[in-house]
């Protein structure tokens, strides 16, 4: 089993930082917002996106999927009470030659062996596309 940790501290009435390994980010936790950090909820979307990346890293090679650059917009809507995202949507945009099937394929395997991924659906409505350039 795999385990993770992260470490958080709150800097003043502006914003925070997260630590892990030898990286660090600020997080914006001011009440008026601020728009050099991302908010917890866009870190929720910045996740999800991370998570569908790194499965493209990974699975690519077991499937022989060749891409040369991807790029994915990730759209949530908060509901206010109780206060959660609803919903959660994307698109995975691939610059490749693969066949529609191998395309498919790819978008199954994210669905199927993203960690944020499957942690996040049950909890709220998650779809989205993966479509070649």
């Amino acid at each position: 089993m795999l385990e993770y940790e992260i470490t958080a501290q709150r800097i003043d009435a502006h914003g925070s930082i997260a630590q892990c390994k030898d990286a660090e980010l600020v997080i914006d936790t001011d009440l008026k917002g601020r728009a050099d950090a991302f908010n917890p909820a866009e870190l929720l979307l910045a996740a999800v996106a991370a998570c569908i990346l790194k499965n493209m890293e990974r699975i690519a090679p077991m499937i022989h999927f060749e891409y040369r650059a991807v790029s994915i917009r990730v759209h949530g809507e908060r509901q206010d009470s109780p206060p959660k995202m609803s919903r959660i949507d994307y698109e995975i945009i691939v610059d490749s030659d693969e066949s529609e099937r191998k395309i498919n394929l790819m978008h199954e395997n994210i669905r199927k062996y993203g960690t944020v991924y499957n942690t996040v659906l049950p909890g709220t409505q998650l779809s989205g596309r993966l479509e070649k350039r």
